[in-house]
Protein backbone atom coordinates (compact mmCIF):
# COMPACT_ATOMS: atom_id res chain seq x y z
CA UNK A 1 0.00 0.00 0.00
CA UNK A 2 1.06 3.57 -1.15
CA UNK A 3 3.11 5.67 2.07
CA UNK A 4 1.50 8.91 3.05
CA UNK A 5 5.69 10.20 2.65
CA UNK A 6 4.66 8.67 -1.36
CA UNK A 7 1.66 10.07 -1.88
CA UNK A 8 2.78 13.63 -1.07
CA UNK A 9 6.13 12.91 -2.90
CA UNK A 10 3.83 12.05 -6.71
CA UNK A 11 1.53 15.34 -5.40
CA UNK A 12 4.61 17.76 -5.03
CA UNK A 13 6.21 16.63 -8.40
CA UNK A 14 2.93 16.81 -10.16
CA UNK A 15 2.38 20.36 -8.62
CA UNK A 16 5.71 21.59 -9.73
CA UNK A 17 5.44 20.27 -13.29
CA UNK A 18 2.34 21.76 -14.28
CA UNK A 19 3.58 24.79 -12.05
CA UNK A 20 6.15 26.04 -13.96
CA UNK A 21 5.20 25.09 -17.51
CA UNK A 22 1.98 27.44 -16.78
CA UNK A 23 2.21 30.21 -19.95
CA UNK A 24 3.63 33.66 -19.09
CA UNK A 25 1.35 36.90 -18.69
CA UNK A 26 1.95 39.09 -21.38
CA UNK A 27 3.06 42.36 -20.71
CA UNK A 28 5.78 44.86 -20.77
CA UNK A 29 9.63 43.93 -21.43
CA UNK A 30 9.41 40.47 -22.22
CA UNK A 31 13.07 38.45 -22.38
CA UNK A 32 13.42 35.61 -24.69
CA UNK A 33 15.22 32.49 -22.80
CA UNK A 34 15.51 29.17 -22.51
CA UNK A 35 13.15 27.29 -19.61
CA UNK A 36 14.97 25.76 -16.61
CA UNK A 37 12.85 22.57 -17.63
CA UNK A 38 13.30 22.26 -21.24
CA UNK A 39 15.59 23.84 -24.01
CA UNK A 40 12.56 25.37 -25.60
CA UNK A 41 12.88 29.50 -25.23
CA UNK A 42 10.06 30.86 -22.87
CA UNK A 43 8.72 34.83 -23.07
CA UNK A 44 9.67 36.15 -19.73
CA UNK A 45 7.50 39.11 -19.01
CA UNK A 46 9.06 41.88 -16.09
CA UNK A 47 7.04 44.41 -14.85
CA UNK A 48 9.07 45.52 -11.70
CA UNK A 49 11.73 48.36 -11.72
CA UNK A 50 13.34 49.60 -8.88
CA UNK A 51 13.55 53.72 -8.60
CA UNK A 52 13.21 54.24 -5.10
CA UNK A 53 14.18 52.07 -1.76
CA UNK A 54 12.06 48.82 -1.73
CA UNK A 55 10.12 49.98 1.27
CA UNK A 56 9.37 53.14 0.20
CA UNK A 57 6.97 51.17 -2.49
CA UNK A 58 2.62 50.50 -1.82
CA UNK A 59 2.61 46.52 -0.57
CA UNK A 60 0.87 45.34 -3.84
CA UNK A 61 3.73 46.55 -5.70
CA UNK A 62 6.39 45.14 -3.01
CA UNK A 63 4.65 42.05 -3.59
CA UNK A 64 4.49 42.00 -7.53
CA UNK A 65 8.22 42.81 -6.91
CA UNK A 66 8.93 39.81 -4.63
CA UNK A 67 7.06 37.71 -6.71
CA UNK A 68 9.37 38.28 -9.86
CA UNK A 69 12.51 37.63 -8.25
CA UNK A 70 10.74 34.61 -7.11
CA UNK A 71 10.10 33.46 -9.83
CA UNK A 72 13.21 34.48 -11.31
CA UNK A 73 14.79 32.11 -9.04
CA UNK A 74 14.01 29.51 -10.92
CA UNK A 75 16.21 30.33 -13.46
CA UNK A 76 19.94 29.55 -14.00
CA UNK A 77 22.51 32.23 -13.54
CA UNK A 78 22.61 33.81 -16.27
CA UNK A 79 19.18 34.30 -17.12
CA UNK A 80 18.66 35.31 -13.87
CA UNK A 81 20.75 37.90 -14.10
CA UNK A 82 19.38 39.07 -17.05
CA UNK A 83 15.69 39.33 -15.14
CA UNK A 84 17.58 41.04 -12.23
CA UNK A 85 19.39 43.50 -14.08
CA UNK A 86 16.24 44.69 -16.08
CA UNK A 87 14.31 45.04 -12.81
CA UNK A 88 17.33 47.32 -11.06
CA UNK A 89 19.21 45.17 -9.11
CA UNK A 90 23.45 45.86 -9.66
CA UNK A 91 24.68 42.39 -8.46
CA UNK A 92 23.45 39.18 -7.57
CA UNK A 93 24.74 35.80 -6.08
CA UNK A 94 23.66 32.39 -6.51
CA UNK A 95 24.16 29.79 -3.50
CA UNK A 96 23.67 25.81 -3.88
CA UNK A 97 24.40 23.66 -1.26
CA UNK A 98 23.75 19.87 -1.92
CA UNK A 99 20.69 20.46 -4.08
CA UNK A 100 19.24 23.91 -1.44
CA UNK A 101 19.54 26.82 -3.42
CA UNK A 102 18.72 30.10 -3.02
CA UNK A 103 19.61 33.36 -4.91
CA UNK A 104 20.65 37.14 -3.15
CA UNK A 105 19.81 40.45 -4.95
CA UNK A 106 21.46 43.37 -4.31
CA UNK A 107 21.85 47.47 -5.32
CA UNK A 108 23.09 50.49 -3.53
CA UNK A 109 20.03 50.10 -0.39
CA UNK A 110 18.72 47.09 -0.35
CA UNK A 111 19.79 43.30 -0.09
CA UNK A 112 17.04 40.33 -1.15
CA UNK A 113 17.48 36.87 -0.12
CA UNK A 114 15.35 34.38 -2.62
CA UNK A 115 15.33 30.35 -1.83
CA UNK A 116 14.08 28.38 -5.07
CA UNK A 117 11.36 26.23 -4.84
CA UNK A 118 10.74 22.81 -5.36
CA UNK A 119 12.72 21.47 -8.74
CA UNK A 120 11.14 18.37 -10.04
CA UNK A 121 14.28 16.54 -11.18
CA UNK A 122 15.95 17.58 -7.57
CA UNK A 123 15.54 14.55 -5.39
CA UNK A 124 16.55 16.44 -2.37
CA UNK A 125 13.86 18.87 -2.80
CA UNK A 126 10.84 16.34 -3.11
CA UNK A 127 12.10 14.61 -0.20
CA UNK A 128 12.19 17.18 1.86
CA UNK A 129 8.36 17.75 0.79
CA UNK A 130 7.79 14.53 2.00
CA UNK A 131 9.53 14.49 5.15
CA UNK A 132 6.31 15.73 6.95
CA UNK A 133 7.81 14.68 10.82
CA UNK A 134 8.27 17.90 13.16
CA UNK A 135 11.53 18.79 14.85
CA UNK A 136 12.82 20.96 17.05
CA UNK A 137 14.23 24.12 15.70
CA UNK A 138 17.56 25.93 16.98
CA UNK A 139 14.91 28.99 17.31
CA UNK A 140 11.50 28.32 19.17
CA UNK A 141 8.91 25.68 18.65
CA UNK A 142 9.02 22.85 15.91
CA UNK A 143 9.22 23.19 12.42
CA UNK A 144 8.75 20.45 9.45
CA UNK A 145 11.74 18.31 9.28
CA UNK A 146 11.98 18.38 5.41
CA UNK A 147 12.42 22.05 5.02
CA UNK A 148 14.32 22.31 7.76
CA UNK A 149 17.04 20.20 6.85
CA UNK A 150 17.06 22.34 3.19
CA UNK A 151 17.98 25.22 5.77
CA UNK A 152 20.27 23.36 7.13
CA UNK A 153 22.51 22.95 4.08
CA UNK A 154 22.11 26.55 2.97
CA UNK A 155 22.31 28.69 6.05
CA UNK A 156 26.08 28.39 6.98
CA UNK A 157 26.83 30.09 3.70
CA UNK A 158 23.89 32.61 3.51
CA UNK A 159 24.76 33.80 7.38
CA UNK A 160 28.54 34.32 6.13
CA UNK A 161 27.49 35.97 3.08
CA UNK A 162 25.15 38.36 5.01
CA UNK A 163 27.08 39.07 8.44
CA UNK A 164 28.79 42.68 6.70
CA UNK A 165 25.52 43.50 5.00
CA UNK A 166 24.07 47.04 6.00
CA UNK A 167 20.96 47.32 3.16
CA UNK A 168 17.91 46.81 4.16
CA UNK A 169 17.08 42.75 4.07
CA UNK A 170 14.57 41.13 2.66
CA UNK A 171 13.41 37.35 2.34
CA UNK A 172 11.14 35.90 -0.34
CA UNK A 173 10.50 32.06 -2.05
CA UNK A 174 7.66 30.24 -3.93
CA UNK A 175 6.37 26.80 -2.78
CA UNK A 176 8.94 25.09 -0.68
CA UNK A 177 11.31 28.40 -1.23
CA UNK A 178 8.49 30.33 0.76
CA UNK A 179 8.85 27.66 3.37
CA UNK A 180 12.79 28.28 3.72
CA UNK A 181 12.93 31.63 3.53
CA UNK A 182 10.81 31.78 6.17
CA UNK A 183 13.03 29.69 8.54
CA UNK A 184 16.27 31.67 7.22
CA UNK A 185 14.00 34.90 8.35
CA UNK A 186 13.81 33.45 11.72
CA UNK A 187 17.39 32.00 12.53
CA UNK A 188 18.88 35.93 11.92
CA UNK A 189 17.55 37.00 15.17
CA UNK A 190 19.66 34.10 16.76
CA UNK A 191 22.56 34.73 14.21
CA UNK A 192 25.44 37.09 14.27
CA UNK A 193 23.47 39.49 11.02
CA UNK A 194 23.18 43.33 12.10
CA UNK A 195 20.46 43.81 9.63
CA UNK A 196 17.58 42.04 10.75
CA UNK A 197 14.46 41.24 7.95
CA UNK A 198 12.62 43.94 6.91
CA UNK A 199 9.71 41.40 6.18
CA UNK A 200 8.91 38.38 4.38
CA UNK A 201 6.74 37.69 1.43
CA UNK A 202 6.31 34.23 0.32
CA UNK A 203 3.84 32.65 -2.21
CA UNK A 204 2.06 29.21 -2.51
CA UNK A 205 3.84 28.22 0.68
CA UNK A 206 2.89 25.30 2.79
CA UNK A 207 2.84 25.54 6.40
CA UNK A 208 6.41 25.40 8.03
CA UNK A 209 5.66 24.83 11.82
CA UNK A 210 3.51 24.69 14.69
CA UNK A 211 2.59 27.94 16.74
CA UNK A 212 5.27 28.22 19.00
CA UNK A 213 7.77 28.48 15.80
CA UNK A 214 5.19 31.14 13.77
CA UNK A 215 5.15 33.29 16.90
CA UNK A 216 8.68 33.15 17.95
CA UNK A 217 9.44 36.95 15.93
CA UNK A 218 6.99 39.21 15.11
CA UNK A 219 8.47 39.52 11.66
CA UNK A 220 6.46 41.50 8.67
CA UNK A 221 4.86 38.27 6.90
CA UNK A 222 2.97 38.74 3.82
CA UNK A 223 1.76 35.55 2.42
CA UNK A 224 -0.01 35.09 -0.63
CA UNK A 225 -2.69 31.99 -1.13
CA UNK A 226 -4.68 31.88 -4.39
CA UNK A 227 -7.47 30.52 -4.43
CA UNK A 228 -7.46 26.34 -4.10
CA UNK A 229 -3.51 26.30 -4.48
CA UNK A 230 -2.85 23.02 -2.64
CA UNK A 231 0.30 23.48 -1.16
CA UNK A 232 -0.80 26.00 1.04
CA UNK A 233 -2.86 23.33 3.10
CA UNK A 234 -0.07 21.00 3.58
CA UNK A 235 1.37 19.90 5.94
CA UNK A 236 -2.39 19.27 7.10
CA UNK A 237 -3.44 21.53 10.48
CA UNK A 238 -4.16 18.42 12.50
CA UNK A 239 -0.32 17.39 12.53
CA UNK A 240 0.17 20.63 14.67
CA UNK A 241 1.22 22.84 11.67
CA UNK A 242 -0.06 26.63 10.89
CA UNK A 243 0.20 28.78 8.93
CA UNK A 244 2.09 32.57 9.83
CA UNK A 245 2.08 36.04 9.03
CA UNK A 246 -1.25 38.19 7.12
CA UNK A 247 -2.39 36.21 4.22
CA UNK A 248 -3.22 37.83 1.26
CA UNK A 249 -5.75 35.71 -0.62
CA UNK A 250 -6.73 35.89 -4.16
CA UNK A 251 -9.93 35.01 -5.29
CA UNK A 252 -11.30 32.27 -7.76
CA UNK A 253 -11.49 35.16 -10.53
CA UNK A 254 -7.58 36.14 -9.54
CA UNK A 255 -8.97 39.06 -7.85
CA UNK A 256 -7.01 40.27 -4.52
CA UNK A 257 -10.28 40.22 -1.87
CA UNK A 258 -10.67 39.73 1.63
CA UNK A 259 -12.56 36.96 1.65
CA UNK A 260 -13.11 34.00 4.83
CA UNK A 261 -15.23 31.15 6.35
CA UNK A 262 -18.24 30.76 4.09
CA UNK A 263 -17.73 32.98 1.13
CA UNK A 264 -14.09 31.33 1.57
CA UNK A 265 -15.41 27.87 0.94
CA UNK A 266 -18.02 29.18 -1.54
CA UNK A 267 -15.37 30.64 -3.48
CA UNK A 268 -12.93 27.69 -3.59
CA UNK A 269 -15.67 25.36 -4.70
CA UNK A 270 -16.04 27.72 -7.61
CA UNK A 271 -12.51 27.44 -8.79
CA UNK A 272 -12.81 24.10 -8.53
CA UNK A 273 -15.46 23.68 -10.62
CA UNK A 274 -14.70 26.31 -13.21
CA UNK A 275 -11.18 24.04 -13.20
CA UNK A 276 -13.34 21.13 -14.25
CA UNK A 277 -15.10 22.72 -16.94
CA UNK A 278 -12.02 23.40 -18.45
CA UNK A 279 -10.58 19.84 -17.58
CA UNK A 280 -7.74 20.84 -15.47
CA UNK A 281 -7.72 20.61 -11.21
CA UNK A 282 -7.02 23.93 -10.09
CA UNK A 283 -5.89 22.69 -6.78
CA UNK A 284 -2.63 21.74 -8.68
CA UNK A 285 -2.71 24.95 -11.44
CA UNK A 286 -3.61 27.70 -9.07
CA UNK A 287 0.37 27.06 -7.84
CA UNK A 288 1.91 28.35 -10.51
CA UNK A 289 4.18 31.56 -9.84
CA UNK A 290 3.06 32.84 -13.14
CA UNK A 291 -0.34 32.56 -12.13
CA UNK A 292 1.08 34.68 -8.76
CA UNK A 293 2.63 37.03 -10.80
CA UNK A 294 -0.59 37.52 -12.92
CA UNK A 295 -2.99 38.18 -10.40
CA UNK A 296 -0.93 40.63 -8.20
CA UNK A 297 0.16 42.64 -11.64
CA UNK A 298 -4.00 42.99 -11.76
CA UNK A 299 -3.97 43.82 -8.05
CA UNK A 300 -1.72 46.71 -8.55
CA UNK A 301 -3.70 47.95 -11.71
CA UNK A 302 -7.06 47.58 -9.82
CA UNK A 303 -5.51 49.49 -6.89
CA UNK A 304 -4.22 52.42 -9.06
CA UNK A 305 -0.40 51.89 -7.94
CA UNK A 306 -0.18 51.38 -11.97
CA UNK A 307 2.18 54.38 -12.09
CA UNK A 308 4.46 52.02 -9.62
CA UNK A 309 5.02 49.59 -12.30
CA UNK A 310 4.73 51.88 -15.49
CA UNK A 311 8.12 53.03 -16.13
CA UNK A 312 8.87 49.41 -16.78
CA UNK A 313 6.30 49.23 -19.48
CA UNK A 314 7.70 48.87 -22.92
CA UNK A 315 11.27 50.30 -22.00
CA UNK A 316 14.85 48.46 -21.65
CA UNK A 317 17.69 49.59 -20.52
CA UNK A 318 19.60 52.55 -22.33
CA UNK A 319 21.17 51.91 -25.39
CA UNK A 320 19.51 47.98 -25.81
CA UNK A 321 17.25 47.63 -28.73
CA UNK A 322 14.10 46.11 -28.13
CA UNK A 323 14.99 43.42 -30.25
CA UNK A 324 18.99 43.37 -29.98
CA UNK A 325 20.54 39.89 -30.51
CA UNK A 326 16.71 38.51 -31.15
CA UNK A 327 16.88 37.87 -27.22
CA UNK A 328 14.28 40.79 -26.46
CA UNK A 329 11.20 41.59 -27.47
CA UNK A 330 8.13 44.08 -26.41
CA UNK A 331 4.87 43.02 -26.14
CA UNK A 332 1.82 44.19 -28.10
CA UNK A 333 0.35 47.33 -27.16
Amino acid sequence: MESAAQRWKTCVEIVILRARVAPPSTNTVILKIPTAMSDAASLVPIHSKITCPIEEKPMLVQSLLFAELSSASYYDEVHAERIVEHMGFEGFQYYDRDGAQAYMYWNDTDCVVACRGTEPNEWNDIKADANAVAVVTETFGRVHKGFNQEVDDLWPILENALVENKKTLWFTGHSLGGAMATICAGRCYLSEIESMPKALFTYGSPRVGDKQFVNFVELDHTRWVNNNDIVTRVPPAWMGYRHGGTEKYLNCNGKFRDLSGVLRRADRWRGFLRGLLSFKVDHFSDHSIDRYVEYILGAVQEAGDLQEVDDTLGKLPEGESPASDGEAVTAKQ
